[in-house]
């Protein structure tokens, strides 16, 4: 059995993600420390304790009517949810406080303070290569790298930067992470998992490189053909990702038109599409449905969820064992 290594943080200075992360959970504590303050001083609240939960209580609240944006933005954009697969109200309400976890975890904490590069376990799997989304980092994949080791299987992370860039920039970044791991692990394929726009750069690579290095690729909530949220995002990644329109007359991208005339119709046969049919960031849902790839339906799950909800972690950990016994 190969050795184990504990996760390897990267560098702070070196990840812009990590900066910024440290940064925005540092100013959100002054803001609480300034309510605090305020609820002393302006309002004469003898109560200690209840000025420090009144004022941690209202950031929690703005941060909780950014999700809500979110989840409203997305009913614009929405396509239509099979009947099966519809939520009930009190199910809605728990995929709104999940995905407002998910947000405040990944956002407050894994993306600032867990990151990491690598874990080794068995050898008589393919290696897993964990590939980020939009304005995430390594840390993303907090939770999915504890299941993963618990499954005992090798993964490895990447940080896409610069943050804006267009996605054929990542390529080159993604190309010699592939080509080191398989030099490292001594496997001629590895496995790659994408949550979001991770899945888009899966696809440039293929493009550019084919799929001698690439078993199944895993994507997670990939706007395959698009969000319209996206043109509520900064950067030239976020553009490329446009969808306009409505669910059933709008249009992708011209860079997302380009990349599907442009890709081998074999290579899909390696994708597995997981989505939500309740995404709150891939607005229409079925975007991420990759036509020639297997796509798997969810529902109650969140976009920022999806990396670490049990269901999701279940159904990836299948699929890696999947091409073992393939």
């Amino acid at each position: 059995m190969a050795p184990r290594s504990s996760p390897t943080p990267t560098t702070p200075c070196s990840d812009m993600v990590i900066r910024a992360t440290r940064i925005l959970l540092s100013v959100q504590l002054l803001i609480a420390a300034a309510l605090y303050l305020l609820a002393i001083k302006r309002f004469n609240m003898s109560n200690h304790l209840l000025a420090a939960l009144l004022a941690i209580g209202v950031v929690l609240l703005v941060r909780m009517a950014i999700t809500a944006n979110n989840f409203g933005l997305a009913w614009l954009y929405r396509s239509e949810t099979p009947d099966h697969h519809k939520l009930s109200r009190a199910a809605a309400i728990r995929l709104f406080l999940a995905e407002y976890c998910a947000s405040m975890i990944t956002s407050s904490w894994t993306m600032g303070f867990c990151t990491f590069r690598e874990w080794q376990g068995k050898t008589d799997l393919p290696p897993v290569l964990l590939v980020h989304g939009y304005g995430c980092n390594s840390g993303y994949w907090h939770f999915m790298s504890r299941a993963l080791r618990r499954a005992d299987i090798s993964h490895y992370t990447i940080d896409l930067e610069p943050v804006f860039a267009g996605i054929d920039q990542f390529v080159p970044a993604l190309h010699a992470r592939i080509e080191e791991i398989c030099r490292l692990t001594g496997q001629s394929k590895l496995i790659i998992v994408g949550h979001s726009m991770g899945g888009l750069v899966a696809r440039a690579y293929l493009r550019d490189h084919g799929a001698a290095r690439v078993a199944r690729v895993i994507t997670l909530g990939t706007p395959h053909r698009g969000t319209g949220l996206a043109r509520f995002g900064a950067g030239h990644n976020s553009r490329q990702m446009r969808w306009r329109g409505n669910a059933t007359e709008g249009r992708c991208s011209a860079w997302l038109a380009r990349l599907e005339r442009s890709e081998d119709p074999a290579v899909r046969s390696l994708f597995i599409s997981l989505y939500s049919h309740q995404d709150n960031i891939v607005s229409p849902q079925l975007s991420s449905s990759l036509p020639g790839a297997v796509n798997i339906e969810f529902n109650g799950v969140g976009h920022v969820a999806l990396g670490m909800h049990p269901r999701i972690l279940g159904e990836v950990i299948a699929a890696i064992r999947h091409v073992r016994a393939g």
